[in-house]
């Protein structure tokens, strides 16, 4: 009984909801609810909003049950009524989230949240960021300290005692320098105006992106409207040619028609039924693309709103091309950026010019260090005296001696070293540049190039916004006169068709000449509607480059 009448998976994830709720509350509480409130067949048709409210009745029901007399010393009805809401507002968000129906603005703001390219550019702002931080805090003083732990093999002189040492000796050396440039050709400091610049501009190019996205997804939707409507147009003719042919059978049996005339109007059905099919075809195809687009999962239950569109307003409601171009022009995120880009390259010509300067700078340092065969005098050993005779007395020749007292020696501490080979320097440093291959020269003109033709792109995008306003506004007023013009033949098509129509019902036109007249009413109301959404998008456009945001509403 449960699962009866379940079409898709949507009604049995809401149909198994009920049905666990069902059976966790009449295990745990031990009643004896009857299974007539769950009437899945009914249940799973309901709309949304009627849906829920199916549940809220249910809900109530077992409420009620809970505070008869008889279960008043059995549960706590208030924490049961706690579960019960809590159950409810889970399915409830449950049936909405698998309802949604997705509006314009919902579409293009789950494309901004999930478009691979928006996210490169996300990172690639981020990456700007950390760059311009780090050229921000290369203007700071550099402190650094080494340390080194050395063993020496063989002959060598030592550092401290700057002479020869044979046997195998230990020695560390400490180290710390630190060192400020104090005028450098302004480099750095037009390095962090240069990163700043280039991370302004990365994010007007992210901003330039998600408008080309936002206008491709508003066509796209568009596009859905268009097919809609067309299927509709396409199911109304089969509709009515489905009557007639009815009709004519009726006359054939009757022998009041020709098997001829009944012929060509079933022709004609089955022409009308593959335009039907077409027009569905396309209208899946618009969902899928549009779905692909945004980066959304490919989904049959995928649905959009229909607005009330904007009308179709007269020429003279339009703003001027010029007009459009002066606002757009100090607004649009892709002048903003090119703008940018030639201050970029400006700071970037002023950087290999401080390259030709020369550059001074302040440093000082501070070291020590150990030496294995650094020794000292062992005053805890008494040394050895020896009298060594160094020469005679004149007269006497008697030898004449002299103390000669060995010491026993000790490799002198770790911290006395340290102490004793203490050392401090402080200083200025300049640095002129003569000669080094033509080197800064040579990246002075390459620079000067790239300026160049970063005032090029900037008057390219210049160029193209123009370019693109005037197009959108040419467009704009060609689809509105279209639209009149296609208005105009559709009600003469309708008029004509009314007549051609009493004709055919009394006998005095042939199928054919019938559904050539159906054929011409078809197409006079796929112009209109052709010529109705192609205004609606290129005065978005429009509105657009104004600084509206998009709504097709």
């Amino acid at each position: 009984m449960y699962f009866k009448g379940l079409q898709n998976y949507n009604y049995f994830r809401y149909d198994v909801t009920i049905l666990l709720f069902y059976r966790l509350i009449t295990y745990n509480y031990q009643l004896n609810i009857p299974e007539c409130l769950f009437n899945y067949e009914i249940a799973i048709n309901f709309p949304i909003f009627e849906q829920i409210l199916y549940l809220n009745f249910f809900c109530s029901g077992l409420i009620n049950n809970l505070i008869s007399s008889h279960m008043k010393d059995r549960v706590n009805i208030f924490s049961f009524r706690k579960v019960v809401l809590f159950i409810f507002l889970v399915f409830s968000c449950i049936v909405a989230n698998s309802q949604r129906v997705w509006t314009l603005e919902d579409c293009i703001n789950y494309a901004f949240d999930n478009n691979l390219d928006i996210k490169k550019q996300l990172l690639t702002v981020e990456s700007n960021k950390q760059l311009a931080l780090q050229s921000t805090l290369a203007m700071l003083p550099t402190i650094n300290a080494d340390g080194t732990n050395v063993w020496n093999f063989g002959q060598t002189i030592d550092l401290y005692t700057n002479s020869f040492a044979s046997s195998t000796v230990r020695s560390n050396n400490f180290y710390v320098q630190g060192g400020i440039t104090l005028f450098g050709g302004l480099t750095k400091m037009n390095t962090v105006r240069e990163n700043k610049i280039n991370l302004l501009a990365s994010q007007y190019d992210l901003d330039v992106m998600k408008n080309s996205i936002a206008l491709s997804v508003a066509g796209y939707y568009l596009d859905i409207l268009f097919n809609h409507e067309l299927l509709t147009v396409a199911q109304d003719q089969l509709a009515i040619t489905q009557d007639q042919v009815k009709r004519i059978s009726k006359m054939v049996d009757a022998g009041s028609s020709a098997k001829g005339d009944l012929l060509n109007i079933q022709a004609q059905e089955s022409t009308e039924e593959l335009t039907v099919v077409d027009a569905e075809n396309k209208l899946n195809i618009s969902y899928l693309t549009l779905q692909q687009l945004i980066d959304l999962e490919v989904s049959k239950d995928f649905r959009i709103e229909k607005p009330n569109l904007k009308s179709v307003d007269t020429v003279r409601q339009l703003v001027p091309p010029d007009k459009i171009f002066e606002y757009a022009v100090l607004a649009r995120p892709e002048i903003k950026s090119a703008d940018l880009r030639v201050r970029s390259a400006e700071r970037n010509l002023d950087i290999q010019r401080g390259t030709l300067l020369p550059t001074l700078s302040l440093g000082g340092s501070w070291g020590t260090g150990y030496s294995g065969a650094s020794k000292e005098i062992n005053t805890d050993i008494k040394p050895d005296t020896t009298l060594v005779p160094f020469g005679f007395t004149q007269t006497t020749h008697e030898p004449v001696l002299y103390p000669e007292i060995n010491y026993q020696y000790r490799v002198k501490s770790f911290s006395d070293q340290l102490k004793d080979n203490n050392n401090k320097s402080v200083g200025f440093y300049l640095s002129i540049p003569i000669f080094n291959g033509w080197q800064a020269h040579t990246n002075i003109s390459r620079a000067k190039i790239l300026k160049n033709q970063a005032e090029l792109d900037l008057e390219a995008q210049k160029r193209d916004l123009r370019k693109s306003i005037e197009q959108s506004y040419a467009d704009a007023i060609a689809s509105l006169k279209k639209y009149y013009s296609s208005l105009q033949k559709l009600k003469a098509q309708e008029e004509s068709f009314k007549y051609t129509q009493q004709k055919f019902d009394v006998g005095m036109m042939t199928a054919f000449d019938y559904n050539n007249a159906k054929k011409d009413l078809t197409k006079a109301e796929s112009d209109l509607l052709q010529a109705k959404y192609d205004y609606i998008f290129k005065v978005t456009i429009l509105d657009f480059y104004m600084g509206k945001p998009i709504s097709i509403k």
